[in-house]
């Protein structure tokens, strides 16, 4: 065999040291590119959609029966017509612990259709009545607990509630110190000290835009009244709340490199019913929320003057106003949510 061939054969045994690490890399991309489509398949295998609650089984009142008259002659009664869940619909109690951490201090109805896009949230008064010993709805948690919180406010608006979230204030804090603070229009002077507080708060801000840290957003939140008993009302209060919570999360959405961290504070800092595979897959989806169109609040609207079982300053629910609420923010129902599906107590 001439020369020459004998040459190439050996050079073609012989790849280059260029050549054996392409193939290296290649070898390698599709080993990763292998173990990222395994990764994934098991991600979506595991992070499922939650569960959504049953729907109230409709209670029928039997007609009294008829000494004459034969079945055709007798009126039927209707079959009430069976609700029905919107798909990709969940529906969830927002509560937050006061200083001394018996009553809930805030508590919040949100909605999340996932399907459009949209998120409702609504306040409900802490002084909101109820047919309890303790008339008012922020007193339920420390003699009933979550169950007989969730409960009661399922048994007020008319609808289940999936799932539930407690937030510490500290975790609160301890998450808008994670988005570097946030700038916030404080809707009013605030002059407030309680010396007695463990620790002591001290609360005092003009009225306009600032930036708030940690500590400074929680002040902000628990604000009620001045020294000198001026301020805002509950409402007001309830409406400061909402409007803190969503500058937060747009803070945080608009920083998702940070996704880590902010697991980390939820999950030490927050009491919830949520699976952690319920929490990935509802991330997932409200990465598509457009916080400045598609996020609607409100505040249950009543009078605060009520008296019921000796106690004042009760809030009564407007039966109406709140309905359409309801309606409008938190249905999970493809149907109307009607008056008789709610329980919002009045003065007798």
């Amino acid at each position: 065999m001439p020369k020459r061939l004998i040459q190439q054969k050996k050079r073609r045994r012989r790849p280059s040291g260029a050549r054996r690490a392409a193939r290296t890399l290649y070898r390698t991309l599709v080993v990763l590119s292998a173990l990222v489509v395994i990764l994934f398949c098991a991600y979506k295998a595991l992070v499922h959609a939650p569960e959504q609650a049953p729907v109230p089984t409709p209670v029928t009142t039997p007609e009294p029966e008829s000494g004459g008259g034969t079945g055709e002659e007798q009126e039927a009664t209707p079959t009430p017509e069976p609700l029905v869940r919107k798909e990709g619909f969940y529906t969830f109690l927002l509560t937050a612990t006061d200083e001394g951490g018996g009553n809930t201090d805030t508590i919040m109805v949100a909605a999340y259709d996932t399907v459009n896009q949209t998120v409702g949230v609504v306040s409900i008064p802490r002084d909101t009545l109820v047919d309890r010993d303790f008339p008012k709805i922020n007193g339920i948690y420390a003699r009933e607990g979550m169950d007989g919180l969730r409960d009661a406010v399922s048994d007020l608006i008319g609808i289940p509630i999936d799932y539930y979230i407690m937030v510490g204030l500290n975790g609160f804090q301890r998450l808008v110190n994670a988005v570097d603070g946030v700038d916030f229009y404080i809707p009013c002077d605030m002059d407030y000290d309680d010396p007695t507080a463990d620790p002591p708060l001290h609360i005092h801000y003009t009225e306009g835009m600032t930036h708030l840290d940690g500590q400074e957003a929680m002040e902000v939140v628990r604000f009620r009244h001045n020294n000198d008993g001026s301020g805002y009302t509950d409402v007001g209060r309830a409406q400061t709340q909402r409007d803190l919570i969503v500058a937060v999360a747009k803070k945080a959405l608009a920083s998702p490199g940070k996704i880590g961290t902010y697991v980390d504070i939820f999950m030490e800092n927050v009491k919830t019913d949520l699976s952690a595979t319920d929490i990935a897959w509802l991330a997932e989806q409200a990465l598509g929320v457009d916080l400045d169109s598609g996020v609607s609040t409100a505040t249950l609207p009543g009078d605060g003057q009520a008296k019921y079982n000796g106690y004042s300053y009760c809030y009564e629910l407007d039966q109406e106003a709140c309905l359409e609420l309801f309606n409008q923010l938190l249905n999970p129902y493809t149907t109307e949510i009607t008056l008789d599906m709610t329980n919002m107590f009045q003065v007798p």
